[in-house]
Order: C-alpha cells, then structure tokens, then sequence
C-alpha cells in the first residue's frame, strides 16, 4: 500500500468516527434524466457495434464520460463523502449480455479514474472534507445459489468460480483506476457475495496491501429477507468474517420499510453500518415518488436513533435527496460500534448464537 493510500485509509476512518457519512444517490436515475438513445450509448467508438447496447449504463464511462462525471460531481456538490463507480454491472458476467464481456476490466479502470477525478476536485476546494471513491462490485445477473429452471432445481447458470474469475479481474480494474475502498453491494445472493468478497481479499494477497470492504446486502420485500433465504442477522454472520469496515443494506425498499432490518444490523454490527435505501417504492410506471424531505425525515429519525454510520440513496434518489439527508443527519453523532462478548454465532437462512 502507498503512503497516499495509507493517508486515505485514515483519513476515511476518522471521518467515521467523527460524524455520519453521506454516501451518493443513484446514478442510474440520473443517467435516466438524460434520455439517452441507442446513438447516444455507442458514441463514436461503438457506433458499429454488432448488437444493441441501449441500456448499458457502464458503457458511458467509455462513450459518455461526460456525463458521468457531472453525475458524480453533482453528488459530491450536495454533500457526498463517498461517491460510487458506475460499475454495478461491469464483470464479464454481466457484460455479456451486451456481447462486451472484453470490456469489464476497461470499465472499471476508466469508471474508477472518472470518480477519483471527481473526488479529487472536490477534496481539493475543501481540504477539511476529503472524498472516497467506493469501487462497486454488483451482484451481477446470475445466481449462484437459486436454480434459474422451476423445474430442475438443481440447474444453476454461473458457478462459484466463474463468478471470482470474474470479480477478480473488476477488483483489479477499480484499484488500478484509484478507488479508495470497494464495495460489494446489492446482495441478493449471498453465495454470490462470498464469490466476491474471496475474489476480493484474492487481489488485496496478489497486490500485497488490502483496502476497506464496504459490503451491502439487499431485504427484497417485506419477509425481511434477502432473495436466498436469509434474515439479515444471519446475513451479517455469513459475511463479518470478511472484518468489513462497513456493513448494511440498500435497494429494493424504502426508509420506511428498512428501518428495521437496518436496525437489526445496528445492533449485532462489529462494524460501521450503512444504509441507502430506495426514494420509496416503484409505482405502476417503475418510478419513485418519494420526495427528498420526506426520504429525509425518515433518515433523520434513524440518525436519532443512532442506528447510522454511513448514509446515502439508491432506486430513485438524486442530488436533491442527498442534500437533504445531509441536513438531516448534520447535528446527529455516529453510531457507537457495538462491542459484544465472544459466543460462537453461526447462520444458516436463521441466525444461530450460542
């Protein structure tokens, strides 16, 4: 590890012992806002791309870096101290879908260079405040441990290995590129999640110096568990042996609706906890209608509570949110880490503590 990365590491921690970190909103809602065409995707260098590729938002670190940028750097204006890659879907997994699986490692590197660029300009204006850059790993679009085939149970369409082939060579791209810790988030799968988190600490032996592990897990509806099964207690015992700098949970619901889960990892988390939840829930058009002082009043109430470490959106938050839920959370403390006696704490889809 470099000095400088050394410097960020601390720098970083202090921060989060110091106040509640603001974490972005969602890039792909912003992305959304531009109304982007087929044209528009490929840019100059894929305009003759054998298949389309509309709807590839990693793409635009390559064809509209522009525009990621300003994504970026609108966020941080807000109040941001950690921005995301735009690399949810940037594996050779996820890529092939768009037949660019050749690309992932390209992604990664320029969405990391493209994020840093941005951290830096800000961190630079204020140099009280620096900026992170989170290197996102995503969940990609296969399961490891559900069958895709109703009727073979048995069937899977990735296995354990692909999927650490693959985020190995992601997790090299976003470190090259300058990210300042990685994020493993929107866990639906947790066997997915090992795959990642092994990938991970694989490259972190390779390159001889580890970063902070961010790591997010995804309560998909109201039986407060993820899309394979487990509760999110039992979530956090499948993946604390990682030693994370911040555990918690994102996406597919509202604050109003995580609240919960979110304290339920609160109170087991050795770590710091993180949450960026969705402006509320899709209507009947995929659109999110929760407005940024109400999504902050939520967040507000779960600052009080002293449930939150790091804080930010997902699903339909933009800047106006962030800067909201940056009001809300300012005069608030961080949550004090939980400090538990040792007992053997075992999951399965349930928690088991002895």
């Amino acid at each position: 590890m470099t000095l400088s990365q050394r410097m960020t590491e601390k720098q970083l921690i202090e921060a989060a012992n110091k106040r509640i970190l603001l974490l972005d909103g969602a890039m792909g809602t912003m992305i959304q806002e531009h109304k982007l065409e087929e044209a528009d995707y490929r840019g100059e260098r894929f305009a003759d791309w054998h298949s389309d590729v509309k709807g590839n938002n990693d793409l635009l670190v390559l064809s509209q870096p522009e525009i990621i940028y300003d994504i970026h750097c609108a966020y941080l204006d807000a109040g941001a101290d950690i921005i995301e890659t735009n690399t949810f879907n940037a594996t050779t997994i996820s890529m092939a879908d768009y037949h660019m699986q050749d690309l992932a490692k390209e992604i990664n590197i320029e969405a990391a260079k493209l994020a840093k660029k941005a951290a830096d300009k800000f961190t630079a204006q204020t140099p009280d405040k620096p900026r992170f850059v989170a290197g996102v790993l995503g969940p990609t679009s296969r399961t490891a441990s559900i069958s895709p085939d109703v009727n073979d149970p048995a069937k899977r369409n990735v296995t354990f290995d692909e999927l650490v082939v693959a985020y190995v060579e992601a997790t090299h791209g976003l470190i090259e590129g300058g990210a300042d810790l990685i994020m493993v988030e929107t866990i639906f799968d947790t066997l997915n999640a090992k795959a990642a988190v092994f990938a991970v600490q694989t490259v972190f032996d390779e390159l001889g110096f580890n970063l902070p592990v961010m790591i997010s897990g995804t309560i998909t509806d109201a039986s407060g568990r993820t899309l394979s099964g487990q509760t999110a207690e039992a979530f956090y015992y499948s993946m604390n042996h990682v030693d994370p700098f911040s555990f918690g949970l994102n996406c597919a619901l509202g604050p109003d609706l995580l609240r919960q889960y979110v304290e339920e990892i609160s109170q087991v988390s050795e770590c710091f906890v993180s949450a960026h939840p969705n402006a509320g829930l899709p209507n009947e058009f995929g659109e999110y209608d929760m407005e940024s002082d109400e999504m902050a009043s939520h967040i507000k109430e779960w600052a009080e509570s002293g449930l939150l470490n790091i804080v930010g959106g997902c699903c339909g938050s933009t800047p106006k949110h962030i800067a909201a839920i940056a009001d809300a959370v300012k005069d608030y403390a961080p949550r004090k880490i939980v400090e538990r006696e040792v007992r053997m704490r075992l999951s399965g889809l349930e928690p088991f503590v002895h």
